[in-house]
């Protein structure tokens, strides 16, 4: 077994929607292509610095981070991603790592996509139950009052 390593699609959110309101021309969209682990025991998506830089992403908050040897770390978060993964695409935030530190794919981004991971296969794909969108689960409650 090895690690899962999907090439992922990043772009600044802004200027995707500045391209769709017809202010900046769509080669002007600031986006990268990299290969970034899918880390099934992390919870959020981690970039490097100067890839956060060169995507022009704002910092926004800070976070602190528990790591597996239990230190913890404070980290700067990143808003306004757009990302692609597996042929399946959100907007997300991502805690800021040091220059050229590897890039991760959390638990935040699998779920919300609806991913699998084989360790096996080395590939992250979508659920075979959804293959065409997402399927989120939901509990039912929230839309009992709204089905009368």
């Amino acid at each position: 077994m090895g690690e899962i390593r999907p090439t992922v699609r990043l772009e600044n959110i802004s200027d995707r929607m500045r391209f769709k309101l017809g202010q900046i021309a769509e080669n002007e969209i600031r986006a990268r292509e990299v290969e970034a682990v899918a880390d099934t025991g992390a919870v959020v998506t981690l970039l490097p610095q100067d890839l956060v830089e060169d995507l022009g992403l704002e910092i926004v908050a800070h976070r602190i981070v528990l790591l597996a040897n239990d230190q913890k770390i404070e980290l700067p978060l990143a808003a306004g991603i757009w990302l692609t993964v597996a042929g399946r695409s959100m907007s997300t935030d991502c805690l800021v790592g040091p220059p050229g530190c590897e890039p991760l794919i959390g638990q935040i981004v699998m779920e919300n996509l609806d991913l699998i991971a084989d360790p096996l296969k080395r590939t992250l794909t979508p659920r075979p139950e959804s293959p065409y969108i997402p399927t989120v689960k939901m509990k039912e409650s929230r839309f009992a009052s709204s089905a009368h």
